[in-house]
C-alpha cells in the first residue's frame, strides 16, 4: 500500500501513511490535536519537549496538544510510519474516555515499546485504518476515528500494565542538550542567544549550534522562537492581554518581528487565535 493522506475540512482529524528513505520534518511542530505516531518499520529519533529518544519498529508515540516535537533520521533513515492527528472531541461525547485514557491525559506524551502481542494488535488496527482511508467507503471517516480511539485505549492499557517510561538519552551529548533545552523552556521570556547559553554551559557556540541541531532537529534560534510562539498562542487563546504585551511577555523585543515569526511557525496571524479564544 503506497503513501496515503486524509484530512477533514476542519483539520481536526488527519491520517498520513508514508514509506520514506529519509525524512526530516521541515517545520516547527506543535498543534491542537493529539498525535499518534506508529513506527511500522525502521528507526527514528524523536525529540519531544526536552529530550531525544530513539524509537524502533513497533513502537508507538502519542503526543498531547501543543507539545513541541520533531522526528529526525536515526542511523537507519529508511522507515515506514502512520500518523493520526485527532482532536479530543472524538474521544467520547459523555466524558467516558477520561478514566481509560488517564495515562495520556495526565502527561505530555507516552512512548510505548511494542511487545509481540501488542504489536500484533497495533498492526491489525493500523492496517485496518489504512485500508479504510484507501477505499473511502460509506462512513469511513467515522470508522477510522473509532479505530483510532481503540488504538489509544490499547496503548493506555499497555502503559498501565508495563508502567512504560521514556528511554534514556541516546548519548551524553543528548543529555547535555536536554539540560539546555530545559533551561530554554523555563527562561524563554528572557534574552537567549547562542553565545549567552554557550558561556553559561561552558561549551563553544559552534559545538552548541551543531549539537543542538543534531539532538533536537531544530536550529537553536528556531527552537527558541517555537517555544515563545507556543506560549504566545496559549496566552492569546486564554487571556485578553493585548498582542504587543504578549509579544513582550514571551521574549520578543519587537511586535513586528513577533508577528512575522508567529505567522512562520503557526501559519496564522496572532489575531486568528485571539478570535478562536473569544
Amino acid at each position: 500500500m503506497g503513501n496515503l493522506y486524509f484530512e477533514n475540512a476542519e483539520s481536526t482529524f488527519l491520517v498520513s501513511h508514508r514509506k520514506a528513505l529519509s525524512h526530516h520534518m521541515p517545520v516547527s511542530h506543535f498543534h491542537s490535536t493529539y498525535e499518534i505516531y506508529v513506527l511500522m518499520a525502521g528507526q527514528r529519533e524523536f525529540f519531544i519537549q526536552d529530550r531525544t529518544i530513539t524509537i524502533a519498529e513497533g513502537d508507538v508515540v502519542i503526543i498531547s496538544p501543543n507539545v513541541l516535537h520533531r522526528t529526525t533520521n536515526a542511523e537507519r533513515p529508511k522507515h515506514e510510519r502512520l500518523i493520526i492527528n485527532m482532536h479530543a472531541q472524538y474521544f467520547s461525547v459523555d466524558g467516558s474516555h477520561e478514566e481509560v485514557l488517564q495515562p495520556l491525559l495526565q502527561r505530555d506524551y507516552l512512548i510505548l515499546k511494542g511487545s509481540l502481542r501488542s504489536r500484533e494488535l497495533i498492526d491489525m488496527h493500523t492496517r485496518a485504518i489504512m485500508q479504510e482511508i484507501k477505499e473511502r467507503g460509506s462512513g469511513f471517516e467515522l470508522y477510522v476515528q473509532t479505530l483510532a480511539v481503540q488504538l489509544l485505549i490499547m496503548c493506555c492499557r499497555h502503559f498501565r500494565q508495563h508502567d512504560a517510561e521514556p528511554l534514556a538519552a541516546p548519548s551524553p551529548m543528548h543529555e547535555r542538550i536536554s539540560e539546555i533545552v530545559c533551561y530554554i523552556n523555563d527562561h524563554y521570556m528572557e534574552e537567549l542567544s547562542l553565545h549567552l547559553l554557550a558561556d553559561q554551559f561552558y561549551i563553544s557556540p559552534y559545538y552548541l549550534s551543531r549539537s543542538f541541531k543534531e539532538a533536537t532537529g531544530f536550529a537553536f534560534v528556531e527552537y527558541v522562537n517555537s517555544v515563545r510562539i507556543k506560549e504566545a498562542k496559549k496566552q492569546l487563546e486564554s487571556s485578553n492581554l493585548k498582542v504587543n504585551l504578549i509579544a513582550k511577555k514571551v521574549g520578543f523585543g519587537s511586535v513586528t518581528h513577533f508577528g512575522r515569526v508567529f505567522k512562520a511557525v503557526t501559519g496564522h496571524s496572532p489575531l486568528y487565535y485571539r478570535r478562536k479564544g473569544d
